[in-house]
C-alpha cells in the first residue's frame, strides 16, 4: 500500500523577516505579501493555513488586517501571528485584541518560529 501524500501546508508571509526563508526551507509552500492589502487579496485566492503578519505594513497595517479577517466568517479559525520589533507588552496586548493567535518578537530563532508554526498548522507540541 502506498503511503498518503499529505499536501503541503501554505503559510501566508506578510512581512519583511527571513520567516519565509526559513519556512520554504522547512517544506512550507509560503504565500508572500508586501502589505495587508495584498494580504487579504492573497487569503482569499489561496487558502493558506496559517497567516504571519508584521504590525507595521504599507496602505492597511497587520492589526488592521487582523481584525477584518476575524469579522470573516469564513476566515475566524485561521491562525494569525503578529510578528513585531517590539518585545513590549502593549504591542502583545494590542494584538491580543486584535484577534491574533500568537506574537513573535524580531529577531526570533528560526527553532521558535517553526515551533509555532508546528504547533499551529500541524499540531505538534514544541514540548
Amino acid at each position: 500500500m502506498a503511503p498518503s501524500l499529505q499536501p503541503v501546508k501554505k503559510i501566508l508571509i506578510a512581512d519583511d523577516s527571513p520567516a519565509g526563508q526559513v519556512l520554504a526551507a522547512a517544506g512550507y509552500r509560503v504565500l508572500p505579501a508586501a502589505d495587508g492589502i495584498e494580504a487579504l487579496a492573497v487569503l482569499d485566492r489561496d487558502a493558506p493555513d496559517m497567516l504571519m503578519c508584521g504590525i507595521a505594513l504599507p496602505r492597511l497595517d497587520g492589526l488592521s488586517a487582523c481584525l477584518l479577517i476575524r469579522r470573516n466568517a469564513r476566515h475566524a479559525n485561521l491562525p494569525i501571528v503578529m510578528l513585531s520589533d517590539a518585545e513590549g507588552l502593549f504591542d502583545r496586548a494590542r494584538c491580543a485584541m486584535a484577534g491574533a493567535d500568537a506574537y513573535l518578537a524580531k529577531p526570533f530563532s528560526e527553532e521558535g518560529l517553526l515551533q509555532i508554526v508546528r504547533a499551529y498548522v500541524d499540531g505538534v507540541d514544541g514540548a
